[in-house]
């Protein structure tokens, strides 16, 4: 009997042995399997997660911020106790005593799912475990990849600490909103830094997680999630992170959010995004990749000086409205509002019909209006953002007779008598107050409307390339697309400066003799016969006149002497074109190019002829705070001295590259100086009493589809063009000089007050003659008069006296041109576009500058010339 029992016993242990044993290779071989295609864990130590970039001004402030997804780092030391204690207490209120798997909340689920059949399945996950399937695994439910969870959890709390597991865990989570990340849900939610939240509202962020936000939204769900965060706050209470009185405090506060209108949201603090930021967007885009920006955390400082923003965009968009008034057609509305819908709104319910509507809001002075009712002679309208006054606020009649009503296809009504001609219940619209000028009190509201015009404007230090002051358009919100960088122009007679600069840095002088006369030109698919925008011709004349009056003829002649090919390649040195093409045409501005690389270019002629590269940005920095990016490359020897001597600035040296020669950057500058004083740009930006030097050139395409200017002081470039986004004729009259000019000059007043100006740098290496403007004669010294000008000369190409040594390269002229026309004064009948107005000639005949007349043969052709000239 006792051998049978011991013999059994042992059957007993050998079966269990046994099955132990079966059992553990089992188990071996099953953790085995998990075990070998495990993701790599180490790879959490070099976590880098997508944040949002930021741009900011030269103050430090927030100018804008873009993101693919919103998430703001926290370091576990940023992150306060009432946060980490809301969520450990909501997801796993063991998380500092467990090593990555809490077998009793395993046990207490998997006994919960028997007890309810299935029905009540509560998650085990600790916050390493989530961490994991964040991370390194699939959401999925199987049961394999739950295994896999665990072995990975416990590795993981071997390798990192509880407070670097739980710094990548509150940075990663997805928290509703489009959050991800306790610092950016905070800012979402509340509009607050993490150490300033109260224990309510990290409750509240810690009561997400478990619905991504989708189920507890603050305002749709507001019941279930007020009954969410209080649970979180009675956990807080037991596992003693809240006192009773805490807790009983928190859980009886209201739950105010930004979605529940009761805080401003983070982004009504920031300026509208505009041109500026955007560009730059565009830009770092390009330059480290889309994705790499936009989840980069990079910290961006722009170069925008805020006050020549404002006033870059104040002075184009009243140059393309007064052009847009003066044509006096009014267009459908943008937007509208359903009349029967505002019929049923009662009080003042138009006011949320009218903030769901996508309408442009970044308009200084303009606020977006519905027209309410719409009676014999006026309008009343509601006005965003403004109280209703006890009649209400109307349109009067006398406000709409500047216009006629105009359809899509071009069809025009009579002009508008009352309201109603232009006006219907339900438009969407735009209206300023007009106050008075005398003591700015108010008169009354008057319609606006954005123009079919556009435009773009852009200024730069001409020292450093910053840019300054960026406007691509009316507004970034009716049109984000930026016609300073994107749209391709013809620049028109603004291009005219590089033919001359070319013309100078090849042997020529300031008062080479040019013929201003017909020409004719074989481009093998006809004969192309360029004209002058009188359609006049004036005969010989010096390179100054050519530029100062914009002569066509005289720049295509000088073109095709110096070749093409010539100026193509001083153009592409600029950096105007990439690639110019070598036709006659493109002398006069026909390729098409960009507001952007033309401002560019003029700088180098307002700093002395050296390269400068426009940027948006002076800095970046990566999430480390490392710099990537500097824009300023110059050399600065004295910067690291502990003191100056008093008086004595930091010596910075230039290391730039010359793309012409100094001497020549100053004398066309000083050619375009004239274009100021007395050229095509006198009325507009010579005549606006800046008072500082200023040189510039105006540009009118054919038909004058667009229209330019591009001036500078020797410390700020600023350029504007105008014209249709499908290119039409802007019509009769439109100039650059018109229309553009009183833009840079509104503009350049505000620079001027906070950047001064003084006289452009005179280069060494040559000396002023006193020069006959219209003969291009060399004069005796100490002449003076209005006919005179100092021209810059270099060394050993000092200009001889008498007539014949001025005209170079042996021109041969026919008897019926006069030698050295004296010209006439913008108004007198020059037949130039001055500020827009083409004045025909009045008289055939001109003062030479020996005092007698001459005949100019008004009908000259080209065959009555002889040969040898520049033709």
């Amino acid at each position: 009997m006792i051998r049978f029992i011991f013999s059994f016993l042992g059957a007993i242990f050998s079966l269990v042995t046994n099955g132990l044993v079966m059992g553990a290779l089992i188990a071996g071989g099953v953790i085995f399997s998990f075990t070998r295609d495990l993701p790599d864990y180490q790879t959490l130590q070099q976590y880098s997660p997508a944040t949002i970039s930021r741009i900011y001004n030269r103050d430090g402030e927030i100018m804008d911020e873009f993101a693919a997804e919103r998430r703001i780092y926290a370091s576990y030391e940023e992150i306060p106790p009432v946060v980490v204690h809301a969520f450990v207490s909501a997801e796993d209120r063991n998380f500092f005593d467990h090593s990555g798997y809490d077998p009793r909340a395993i046990g207490a689920a998997v006994v919960e799912a028997i007890r309810s059949r299935g029905r009540d399945v509560r998650g085990a996950s600790t916050i390493t475990q989530q961490v994991v399937k964040n991370f390194l695994l699939d959401g999925s439910r199987r049961i394999e990849r739950k295994i896999r969870e665990i072995i990975l959890a416990a590795r993981i709390e071997q390798t990192l600490s509880k407070e670097r597991i739980m710094e990548l865990y509150l940075n990663e989570i997805e928290l509703g909103q489009r959050s991800f990340g306790v610092a950016a849900a905070a800012q979402t939610y509340f509009n607050s830094d993490l150490v300033d939240l109260r224990p309510e509202q990290a409750a509240y962020l810690a009561a997400l997680p478990q619905s991504g936000g989708t189920a507890l939204h603050p305002v749709r769900n507001y019941d279930r999630a007020i009954s969410r965060r209080n649970y979180v706050l009675r956990e807080m209470y037991e596992n003693g992170y809240l006192s009773l009185e805490e807790m009983e405090a928190a859980q009886a506060a209201p739950l105010e959010t930004v979605q529940g209108g009761h805080i401003e949201p983070f982004r009504a603090q920031l300026p509208s995004r505009d041109y500026f930021s955007d560009e730059i967007r565009r830009q770092l885009s390009r330059d480290f990749g889309t994705e790499g920006f936009l989840s980069g955390g990079y910290t961006v400082r722009a170069t925008m000086d805020e006050s020549l923003q404002d006033a870059a965009a104040q002075a184009l968009r009243r140059a393309l409205e007064r052009y847009d008034r003066d044509r006096g057609l009014w267009r459908d509305p943008l937007a509208t509002i359903d009349p029967e819908l505002l019929a049923e709104a009662e009080g003042e319910g138009w006011r949320d019909l009218l903030a769901d509507v996508t309408f442009p809001r970044d308009i200084d002075g303009w606020h977006a209006a519905v027209v309410l009712e719409v009676g014999n002679t006026h309008a009343r309208i509601g006005i965003e953002g403004i109280e209703d006054d006890e009649d209400g606020h109307w349109i009067p009649p006398e406000d709409v007779t500047w216009a006629r009503p105009v359809d899509a296809d071009g069809n025009r009504g009579d002009t508008a008598r009352n309201a109603g001609d232009l006006l219907d219940v339900g438009d969407v619209i735009h209206v300023r107050a007009m106050t008075s000028d005398s003591d700015g009190s108010f008169i009354r509201w008057t319609l606006r409307q954005i123009p079919e015009v556009q435009g773009g404007f852009m200024a730069m230090d001409v020292n450093t390339g910053r840019v300054l002051a960026m406007q691509g358009g009316f507004s970034y919100q009716y049109s984000s697309f930026n016609r300073a960088t994107q749209a391709t122009r013809q620049p028109g007679s603004v291009f005219k400066p590089f033919v001359y600069a070319t013309a100078l840095d090849t042997g020529y002088s300031p008062n080479t003799i040019v013929i201003d006369a017909p020409i004719e030109v074989d481009t093998g698919e006809g004969i192309w016969r360029p004209t002058n925008a009188s359609n006049e011709f004036y005969g010989p004349a010096p390179l100054r006149t050519g530029i100062e009056r914009s002569r066509n003829l005289m720049t295509v002649r000088l073109a095709q002497d110096i070749g093409m090919e010539t100026v193509a390649r001083y153009a592409e040195r600029f950096g105007v074109y990439d690639e110019l093409q070598p036709y006659l045409a493109n002398s006069l501005g026909s390729q098409e190019t960009t507001l952007y690389r033309v401002v560019a270019a003029y700088a180098m002629f307002a700093n002395g002829g050296e390269r400068v590269e426009p940027t948006l940005v002076d800095r970046v920095q990566d999430r480390f705070g490392a710099t990537v990016y500097r824009h300023d490359q110059r050399i600065c020897q004295d910067c690291l001295l502990s003191d100056l001597e008093s008086g004595r600035a930091p010596r910075i040296v230039s290391n730039r590259e010359r793309v012409i020669d100094a001497i020549t950057a100053y004398q066309i500058t000083s050619m375009m100086r004239g274009v100021v004083q007395r050229g095509t740009a006198a009325g507009s930006v010579g005549n606006a009493g800046l008072g500082v030097p200023l040189a510039g050139k105006t540009g009118t395409t054919n038909d004058a589809r667009d229209v330019w200017f591009v001036g500078f002081s020797n410390t700020i470039v600023a350029g504007c063009y105008i014209g249709f986004d499908t290119p039409r004729s802007l019509g009769r009259g439109a100039s650059g000089g018109g229309m553009c000019g009183p833009v840079f000059a509104q503009f350049m007043r505000e620079a001027i007050a906070e950047y001064g100006g003084g006289e452009f740098e005179v280069p060494p290496g040559g000396h002023f003659y006193p020069i006959d403007r219209y003969s291009g004669q060399r004069l005796e010294s100490g002449a003076s008069g209005p006919d005179v000008v100092m021209e810059y000369f270099r060394d050993g190409e000092e200009p001889f006296f008498g007539m014949l040594s001025i005209v170079d390269g042996g021109f041969g002229m026919g008897s019926n041109l006069p030698m050295f026309a004296r010209g006439q004064e913008p108004g007198t009948g020059g037949g130039e576009i001055v500020d827009g107005d083409p004045l025909p000639p009045t008289d055939s005949t001109v003062e030479t500058s020996t005092g007698g007349t001459a005949r100019v043969p008004l009908g000259t052709g080209f065959g009555e010339l002889t040969s040898g000239g520049l033709y």
